[in-house]
């Protein structure tokens, strides 16, 4: 992949030239919370994987995938002989939440990418097994109705 628009210090837009192997895909089915993606397709040819639908791409189409739940997840597969290469630009909306509906997990990035800490991941199973309140004992708040610093 090569990063076009960050090394010219572009901080709200992000692009890149993307060259998939035939077989591959280059990056897994997910779909994002806050950014939206497009790709305009150079060479080669593949499938895009949109929800639960499979569309064939060839050069010159152009993909628009919108922010939302698990039926705008996406990805391009090269279906084809030689290298699929795509230019895919995408918004650069922090902290950004993506779901990956095939492996069940969520990652939240919360810095640009390339910066640490990048991002967390949490398998979907987690989700939601705690309240907001859950191991909050109050305990220093009443420690500090007593006026007691320890």
């Amino acid at each position: 992949m090569r990063r076009l628009a960050q090394p010219l210090g572009a901080q709200r837009i992000g692009s890149n030239v993307t060259t998939v192997p035939p077989g591959k895909a280059a990056f897994p089915f997910h779909h994002h919370r806050a950014n939206e993606e497009h790709f305009f397709v150079l060479s080669g040819q593949g499938v895009l994987r949109y929800g639960d639908d499979w569309h064939e791409v060839h050069v010159h189409d152009y993909v628009f995938c919108q922010p939302g739940e698990a039926e705008h997840a996406h990805q391009l597969i090269n279906s084809g002989e030689v290298d699929l290469v795509y230019l895919a630009i995408s918004t650069l909306q922090l902290p950004e939440v993506v779901g990956y509906p095939d492996s069940q997990k969520t990652g939240v990035a919360v810095a640009p990418f390339g910066q640490l800490p990048a991002r967390f991941l949490i398998e979907d199973k987690l989700r939601d097994t705690k309240s907001y309140w859950d191991d909050e004992d109050a305990a220093s708040v009443q420690r500090i109705m007593r006026h007691d610093p320890s």
